[in-house]
């Protein structure tokens, strides 16, 4: 099979596309023949070592991937032979084919699209848990997104409609913003138009924000926080500018607020019930058309390089997907 491999630290361009023997499935996996790997923001990080998840080398890049069921080891109940599935692995997912413990699958629907399957997992699985498991959002809320176009900032607006909130789509340009407010934002602002703290206490209105969902980071996070109100939370799921902010803990104190970390492969690694049925619950969404799943590229995987530098680049609206057909 091909398989793309971080053999050593670096940047996309030091990837390699190799043949690697088949996977042979042990005791409760499945080898999956994968159709398509989704990519996201942490792959630029963790082919560089600065990811806090360090595989040892050598390794794939790609956490969530969809396929057909090629082979069942000993113990696994439940699948048969071409059963069309996604599923989640912290790494390794860019190659054609993954043996991947049975438990860390779901069922794809026959009517929905192995290529947006694929790009489900990660991102709207990390939508889920921040806003209604870690972050309790509730109809009426008001919700702030950062990040507002990219894979997990689109799939929180698309939730947090769901959840009934009303959104403000934050991102760096005007045409960004107006993805997200097409994607269901109710209101935008760009980056580089004003104040975002003012921009976001004018949405807000007197109470402030309900709630921050923050994958940036940067100099992005502090004024977001000043904006939430009495007992807002503020929840960090990533830290896509590059800087991890130093907050200052009196404005916790000031609003009787939280910050709330979202960590979205800690929490599928330690409860794969819990995303076997968020996946599900994510299915049901895309087949309602209630979610866009929305993949704006796609690449053959041996352009894996070419794709994750475009998610690097910051050229991407929603996800990125490697196929291998």
């Amino acid at each position: 099979m091909k398989a793309v491999l971080c053999v050593r630290h670096g940047p996309p361009e030091a990837l390699d596309v190799v043949d690697l023997p088949d996977p042979v499935p042990g005791p409760g996996e499945v080898v999956v023949d994968v159709a398509a790997i989704g990519l996201n923001f942490f792959d630029t990080l963790i082919i560089r070592d600065l990811y806090q998840v360090k595989p040892p080398l050598p390794f794939s890049p790609g956490a969530e991937f969809a396929g057909h069921v090629s082979a069942l080891g000993v113990g696994v109940s439940g699948l048969a032979v071409g059963d069309r599935v996604c599923g989640y692995m912290t790494s390794g997912a860019a190659r054609e084919k993954v043996a991947v413990a049975a438990e860390f699958l779901a069922r794809v629907p026959d009517d929905l699209d192995l290529v947006k399957a694929a790009g489900l997992v990660v991102t709207y699985g990390t939508a889920v848990y921040a806003l209604k498991d870690r972050g309790e959002l509730k109809a009426g809320e008001t919700l702030a997104v950062l990040g507002a176009s990219g894979g997990v900032g689109l799939a929180a607006v698309e939730i947090g409609k769901i959840l009934g909130a009303r959104i403000i789509g934050c991102a760096s340009s005007p045409d960004k913003v107006a993805f997200a407010r097409a994607h269901g934002a109710d209101e935008g602002f760009d980056y580089g138009a004003g104040d975002l703290k003012a921009g976001l206490k004018a949405f807000a209105g007197p109470r402030g924000l309900d709630m921050v969902y923050d994958p940036v980071g940067g100099d992005f996070a502090e004024p977001a926080l000043r904006a939430l109100g009495w007992q807002g939370r503020f929840m960090v799921v990533g830290f896509a500018a590059g800087a991890i902010p130093k907050i200052p803990l009196n404005l916790l104190l000031l609003k009787n607020c939280d910050a709330r970390g979202v960590a979205f492969g800690a929490q599928a690694n330690s409860s794969p019930p819990w995303l076997r049925d968020t996946i599900q619950e994510l299915m049901g969404y895309a087949r309602e058309g209630r979610i866009s799943a929305h993949v704006d590229k796609t690449f053959p995987l041996h352009r894996c390089a070419e794709a994750i530098g475009e998610i690097a680049g910051r050229r991407v609206k929603g996800k990125v997907v490697l196929t291998t057909g």
